[in-house]
């Protein structure tokens, strides 16, 4: 399966928004850079929390504010809401190829982005600290991703490097902290 398809896919922003939620969410890009700001994404978040526009705005809100903690909170959620209206398993580590292929047949753009926020989630486990996990959403990707769509291999790519020369340095004795 090609997904870079989007022919016929309906994308995350294509959902109907509610306007008192729409509103609240470009007040806060009005307002980006203040405290008012996050407050008006967790209105928007208690008003239509399993959103996608309101999940994407938030997690960008905090991963722009290099909170990367919340983050992945939301991230996670993220992950959660659109595994259950695509009936994967509940976890991304249970996720398999049949999967994906019943994911399909329900939203071919839902299917990207469940992929999108996946890799997302595992480079902010990376820039936390969480290496095995983030390796391991990762390399979950790229084994669902066998094209290479969604940009995954690059990623991993980078971690196995950083990998291997923290390995020369630990051996040489020259050890410094790469991340």
């Amino acid at each position: 399966m090609d997904l870079l398809d989007f022919e016929q896919a309906e994308l995350y922003f294509d959902e109907p928004l509610a306007q008192d939620v729409a509103k609240l969410i470009v007040a806060a890009a009005d307002k980006y850079g203040s405290d008012e700001s996050e407050s008006l994404l967790l209105r928007a978040s208690i008003m239509a929390p399993q959103h996608l526009m309101v999940l994407v705005a938030l997690y960008r809100y905090y991963f722009y504010q290099h909170r990367f903690e919340d983050a992945l909170l939301v991230g996670e959620s993220t992950l959660a809401v659109v595994g259950q209206r695509l009936n994967f398993p509940d976890t991304w580590m249970y996720l398999n190829e049949a999967n994906l292929g019943e994911g399909v047949l329900r939203s071919m753009g839902l299917v990207r982005f469940y992929l999108m926020v996946l890799k997302a989630t595992g480079y902010v486990n990376l820039r936390l600290g969480n290496i095995e996990v983030g390796q391991a959403m990762l390399e979950k990707l790229v084994e669902l991703d066998s094209h290479d769509r969604m940009g995954g291999k690059a990623l991993l790519d980078v971690l196995y490097q950083s990998m291997n020369t923290e390995s020369k340095f630990e051996r040489s004795g020259k050890w410094t902290n790469l991340h």
